[in-house]
């Protein structure tokens, strides 16, 4: 770096925020300014797993000291992109959408953040492949454009390695600005990592940008709040529950083995025993459940003289909910759901049934069921993984008075037993491939008749906004208006709707 150069001078979040112009245009390098991390070896081991499975994460993990060797900024970073990303289809591959969003939003250095959220506009330049992160850029922290290379493909797959276009090339890009774009040759200010300047063209970079700022090279400060998320992060998909460094992936494929013989046991004893034998096995395996139930004496189960069953109304965050319930009540439960995978519905322990989208006909199931005994419902129609809870439906709310609500909340370190575009049947196994799965239940009071549909007169919107808010007063959580299709749009790229019963839920 020259010295001698008044354009270029270190900054903090601190001095920058005090001397910003808001009309002016910020240039950022993602990488380098705005991630704590040091590393691209976990975002790449994310795409490796999730869009090629393990055999290809596993290779990519092996081939790591040569990256390290060459360096991730160079020979590296092409090696790592050639893995992940040769023979994916194109058409196909959401991980950018998806799953990535949530592990960058972990990893934002806040105060560089906060930084750059003054300035009116922003453009991101990346060393990453840009679908890997323009979905992120823009629509989660608002950036303008993104500068990064794309990939070459043929045939609807991807070749691995990069087109041979060259995204540095500031002073002739333009930022679309309503009917005309606005050139940000000379009239924007840069941010680069001081620790990756060495790299950078300095002379090229005093010609396109009026001042370089230099970000601080402390990468320790802290991580963006939840809260300061400038979009609420509500959906994501993918299997992997923690950041896969290179640590952690070791710990990973060693704990695979393991994993699945654990798995295995405990979805064979959750299918062969009866559920009060199963439960404390299971306990002793590892899965942890935590219970809590209202302190009225008020019975939570189904008596002979009464003419319906108890209706248990829960949010949903895995296909094993109605299991969970019925294991921590200690009697058989019924429960409906949408587009059930064959092999769910086949070992289920409890009788399940799967309902139509035909109003008419799914109250006529529910109703009946209720007439047999318990009956469990998750009116959010689909799983979340985050603090909220999507709207729910308000179906339930015609069928009985005896509601319970139940507020369930999932705890995993290695796996999510959930997905939106992978195989809905191997959700049970990957809950249970976890160490220590934890399940919490609070069962809530009883709605009084006078909140119902039936004894108090209450429409049926208004006792399931009502049960929708007391289960997120009991969490903790946020409620929201998203539904089961906005999920779908968001991570699979459809409504939810397949003709393959073992793919969505």
């Amino acid at each position: 770096m020259n010295p001698n150069c008044s354009k270029m001078r270190t900054i903090s979040f601190v001095q920058q925020k005090a001397e910003l112009a808001n009309n002016e245009t910020q240039v950022f390098d993602f990488e380098g300014t705005l991630l704590r991390s040091t590393s691209l070896f976990p975002y790449f081991m994310l795409v490796a797993f999730e869009a090629g499975g393990i055999l290809r994460s596993v290779i990519l993990f092996l081939s790591y000291p040569l990256v390290w060797l060459v360096g991730e900024d160079q020979l590296g970073l092409k090696i790592m992109v050639f893995l992940c990303f040769f023979g994916i289809r194109k058409d196909t591959f959401r991980t950018g959408s998806a799953v990535l969003p949530k592990f960058f939003l972990e990893d934002i250095r806040g105060e560089i953040f906060e930084a750059l959220m003054c300035y009116e506009r922003t453009v991101a330049t990346s060393q990453l492949p840009r679908i890997m992160v323009e979905n992120f850029l823009k629509d989660y922290l608002g950036v303008e454009a993104v500068m990064a290379r794309e990939l070459k493909s043929f045939s609807g797959f991807f070749l691995g390695v990069y087109e041979k276009n060259n995204p540095n090339k500031i002073s002739s890009y333009k930022i679309n600005g309503g009917t005309k774009g606005r050139n940000i040759n000379n009239k924007c200010t840069g941010m680069v990592d001081s620790n990756h300047i060495e790299f950078i063209d300095q002379g090229q970079l005093h010609q396109q940008f009026k001042e370089v700022c230099l970000a601080d090279e402390n990468r320790n400060c802290h991580v963006l709040s939840r809260e300061k998320y400038p979009k609420p992060l509500i959906f994501h998909d993918g299997r992997l529950a923690f950041r896969p460094t290179l640590v952690s992936s070791l710990v990973l494929f060693i704990w695979l083995p393991f994993g699945l013989f654990l798995c295995l046991l405990r979805f064979t004893i959750g299918i062969a025993l009866p559920l009060n034998v199963s439960a404390p096995i299971l306990a002793l395996s590892g899965t942890r459940t935590t219970i809590s139930r209202p302190q009225s004496t008020v019975s939570l189960v189904h008596s002979e003289e009464k003419k319906k069953g108890m209706l248990y109304v829960c949010n949903h965050r895995t296909l094993l909910d109605p299991l969970y319930v019925s294991i921590v009540l200690g009697k058989p439960l019924s429960t409906v759901t949408y587009s059930l995978s064959r092999l769910s519905e086949t070992v289920s322990p409890i009788k399940t049934i799967r309902l139509t989208r035909d109003r008419e006909k799914d109250r006529e199931k529910m109703n009946k069921l209720l007439s047999l005994g318990n009956l469990v419902v998750c009116p959010e129609g689909t799983t979340c993984r985050e603090p909220y809870l999507l709207r729910f439906s308000p179906l339930f709310a015609e069928l009985a008075a005896n509601i319970v609500p139940v507020a369930i909340d999932v705890k995993v370190s290695m796996f999510y037993g959930t997905t939106a575009s992978g195989y809905k049947c191997l959700d049970p196994f990957f809950h249970f491939m976890n160490p220590n799965p934890t399940y919490t239940i609070k069962f809530l009071e009883m709605l009084q008749q006078s909140q119902t549909c039936l004894g108090g007169g209450k429409s049926k919107i208004e006792v399931a906004n009502f049960v929708q808010k007391e289960i997120c007063k009991a969490l903790g959580f946020v409620c929201t208006s998203m539904t089961r299709k906005d999920k779908y749009l968001v991570l699979a790229g459809n409504e939810g709707v397949s003709s393959c019963n073992n793919c969505h839920q």
